[in-house]
């Protein structure tokens, strides 16, 4: 009975190191293209962007970081042309497992609406959460929802964005 439970120690032991995580795969400065659907108001149409970003470990298993991000849209509400959309946000993630990172985000958001020409700005909180895929060492591909809350209670925004982008 006692080397079964020894035996069984000494796998526990040996098995250990290989469960730990590392958030070194989801770290450093990475640069991305997205896409995706896009809703804002009661109007639906294509999302596209870039985003820029640079993530640190905080711990084994947990990275944060910041990311900025431009993008546009073809949403276009009874003349309201929705154009550029500008966010800087900070990211926080969990390694779930050693090629995929769970993260949540919230920021700032600014997106240009143009009626006949004439446009204006309009602020926002922005914040979502998603998984990112490490398929290389450089490369990764990530799924996110995102909303943002306008000012002055306008309504919001939501977008569920695919991406690929690259860690230097």
């Amino acid at each position: 009975m006692k080397t079964v439970i020894f035996a069984a120690i000494a796998a526990a032991v040996v098995a250990t190191p290989a469960v730990a995580q590392d958030a070194a795969p989801f770290t450093g400065p990475r640069a991305g293209v997205t896409m995706g659907y896009d809703k804002i108001g009661g109007e639906e149409g294509f999302a596209y962007g870039v985003t820029a970003g640079y993530d640190l470990a905080l711990a084994p298993r947990v990275t944060g970081g910041i990311e900025v991000s431009l993008g546009d849209t073809t949403v276009d509400d009874f003349g309201l042309d929705v154009s550029r959309d500008l966010a800087a946000s900070l990211r926080l993630g969990f390694v779930a497992t050693p090629r995929v990172l769970a993260f949540g985000k919230v920021g700032y958001a600014t997106t240009r609406f143009e009626v006949d020409g004439d446009g204006a700005g309009l602020e926002g909180v922005r914040f979502g959460g998603g998984l990112e895929f490490a398929a290389t060492p450089s490369t990764y591909i990530s799924a996110e929802y995102q909303r943002t809350e306008y000012e002055q209670n306008i309504g919001g925004r939501d977008a569920a964005m695919v991406g690929v982008g690259f860690r230097f």
